[in-house]
């Protein structure tokens, strides 16, 4: 399967030069694609009589190389693949427009989200790699062995750059320790098994969030453009790429756990559109990262030989008793221990949900016997402590 893989760069003081004029001519042609297929949509709009045409990528290009790179001789000192890709891009991302997938693509801001995209002679070294137009550049970590990737992209973040390409993996099968466990998802722990573990989540926006008030407060005093709100503009891009990373981390070693360890995987399809929707929980909820924890969950599962099971939003596994099978008419959130008035059960509130979905996704499952802690080896003793 294929796989992306992504590391650090470690370029030089003209090689940082070349990937931002690099950075630039994709930014540039992409705002000027932008610009013209607005225009255009603008016009077929106002004219429903006229014929609908809207252009390609490959119709961009063309226009941009007539019009705008006579007038922009920047555009040679770079490789002609950036502002070819950033065209791609931006016709991937009408493309997803049109069919209701995401919202309008907007222009891009220097200094934000910078990336471009280069392909042609690229070679794979021990530590470095070969780019056109920048030469050979180094890596912080050793790249993986037999590999030529047929196009990279270049991103920075703060003041670091990066740099990701696709290759081939085979399949990982591995022993499984556990054949059916069900995941909860929360805000006080980031997952909750049906084996009894727990994992906290990193939280790390929540720990960090008063440094980071503290230096979007100094930095309002700096006059906007100045050395000074430059440096503060770097410390505050740092921090925000610290608190992210510390984020991915912490998901990275969790879905991996999960994926190499247990057969088959059970989780919810939570809304987190409609959970971030709610200004009570949406800080939290986006400091866990869920959407990210599902995403990095289904191509794990597919390169350890696991399963993942997604069980509709609406199946009530707080609700639901884990031995009776009794659902209750209401449950808080403030409630974080389940009790059952049918069978005098008492447990966790996350584990509870956690049981009824590794049920829910175990091939015994019946809704009539419901039987939960054999499957994932735990007696009602264990569960009860």
């Amino acid at each position: 399967m294929l796989l992306g893989f992504k590391t650090e760069l470690h370029p030089t003081n003209q090689q940082k030069t070349l990937l931002a004029k690099h950075a630039g001519v994709a930014r540039h042609a992409w705002n000027w694609g932008l610009w013209l297929t607005k225009n255009i949509l603008k016009h077929n709009s106002s004219n429903p009589d006229s014929q609908l045409f809207f252009p390609t990528a490959i119709d961009l290009h063309k226009l941009l190389v007539a019009m705008v790179k006579p007038l922009n001789s920047w555009y040679y000192e770079v490789s002609k693949t950036a502002p070819q890709y950033a065209l791609r891009h931006l016709s991937l991302a009408w493309k997803r427009c049109f069919t209701k997938v995401s919202g309008q693509p907007r222009f891009k801001k220097k200094g934000r989200d910078d990336s471009f995209t280069l392909d042609g002679s690229i070679s794979v070294g021990f530590n470095r790699i070969k780019l056109p137009r920048i030469g050979w550049v180094k890596t912080f970590e050793i790249l993986p062995d037999n590999v030529t990737p047929k196009s990279v992209t270049i991103s920075r973040k703060a003041d670091r750059w990066f740099i990701s390409f696709k290759m081939e993996k085979e399949t990982q099968i591995t022993d499984f320790s556990v054949d059916v466990v069900g995941v909860d998802l929360g805000i006080k722990s980031l997952a909750t098994l049906s084996t009894g573990k727990v994992f906290p989540g990193g939280k790390s926006y929540r720990k960090l969030e008063a440094k980071l008030s503290r230096l979007q407060y100094l930095n309002r005093h700096q006059v906007k453009f100045s050395n000074n709100w430059k440096k503060a503009q770097l410390k505050i891009a740092r921090l925000h790429t610290k608190v992210a990373d510390i984020r991915k981390d912490t998901l990275q070693k969790l879905t991996t756990y999960l994926a190499k360890n247990h057969g088959i995987i059970v989780i919810e399809d939570l809304n987190v559109s409609g959970m971030m929707s709610n200004h009570k929980l949406a800080k939290a909820v986006a400091d866990m990262g869920f959407y990210e924890f599902r995403r990095q969950l289904q191509y794990k599962c597919q390169l350890y030989g696991s399963k993942l099971i997604v069980v509709d939003r609406w199946f009530p596994s707080s609700k639901t008793c884990s031995r009776c099978g009794q659902i209750k008419e209401s449950l808080s959130l403030s409630e974080r221990v389940f009790n059952c008035e049918h069978c005098n059960f008492s447990c966790d509130r996350d584990l509870n949900a956690a049981l009824n979905l590794a049920m829910a996704g175990s091939e015994s499952y019946a809704p009539l016997t419901r039987t939960p802690v054999t499957a994932c080896g735990l007696d009602n003793a264990d569960v009860a402590r």
